[in-house]
């Protein structure tokens, strides 16, 4: 647990929008009784942070939001991206630590976002950090959906891609496990305006990874390795399993 000094610096924002692609109303699909977000809010509250806010461009979000007592900051609605959508809400803080949650991670583990925090409070020159946990799936290990990273022996992020990395030539996934990325980041919050005013970058369009844009401008990225799997909702597949989950009590 941090200090309250300490606990005071990080702010949590959950960017949250209503247009997803593949499960349009994704915040607020009823998960045992309450909407998506409000699970993902809870959970992030949860954490040693000194606040959480849901950024949106959309109005139902925000009442939905409203509605649980929850704070909410109203965004553009042409953010490219969910670290734009961030960026915004960040320049209304105070908080020096930004921590992106997924608004789709309605069983987050709270130390999760204290454990990627730390890094940053760890080392001032650090900008990033995010998390990653060991692939036991073999299946996930060629799910494009499924986005992989390679750390350096500093812990940093070489590269993050949906292919499965690194390829072993001789003995395929005998060696070392691949790792999952989590989409979870914390940001210095300086850092976060720098990042919001970079244009994209080859790799980042290509694999369709925003953190790759960090990346190829040559800051350095964070990796914290936890043994916890990462239970997202992307389709109504997704969806059910956590209902099930939640009413097998996972959500305490």
């Amino acid at each position: 647990m941090f200090s309250p000094s300490v606990q005071d610096s990080i702010a949590v924002i959950i960017p949250a929008r209503y247009a997803s692609s593949r499960l349009p109303g994704k915040p607020l699909l009823d998960l045992a009784g309450k909407p998506m977000i409000r699970h993902v809010y809870e959970r992030a509250s949860q954490a040693a942070v000194a606040a959480v806010w849901v950024a949106t461009d959309d109005e139902r979000i925000v009442a939905a939001v409203q509605a649980f007592g929850g704070q909410v900051l109203l965004t553009a609605a042409d953010h490219p991206s969910g670290s734009d959508r961030v960026a915004e809400a960040a320049r209304s803080l105070s908080a020096t630590i930004i921590v992106n949650v997924q608004g789709d991670e309605p069983l987050l583990d709270p130390q999760l976002i204290n454990q990627v925090a730390a890094p940053l409070l760890q080392d001032p020159t650090l900008p990033m950090a995010t998390a990653a946990h060991p692939i036991d799936n073999p299946a996930e290990m060629q799910d494009a959906n499924v986005v992989k990273v390679v750390c350096n022996r500093q812990g940093n992020a070489l590269y993050f891609s949906r292919a499965p990395i690194p390829f072993d030539r001789d003995c395929p996934f005998n060696g070392p496990p691949l790792l999952r990325h989590l989409g979870l980041y914390a940001y210095r919050a300086s850092f976060l305006q720098t990042l919001a005013t970079l244009p994209p970058t080859a790799l980042e369009q290509r694999e369709r990874l925003e953190q790759l844009r960090v990346l190829e401008y040559g800051y350095p990225i964070r990796v914290v390795i936890t043994e916890q799997a990462a239970i997202g909702v992307d389709t109504p597949a997704d969806a059910e399993r956590v209902r099930q989950l939640l009413g097998q009590g996972r959500h305490e």
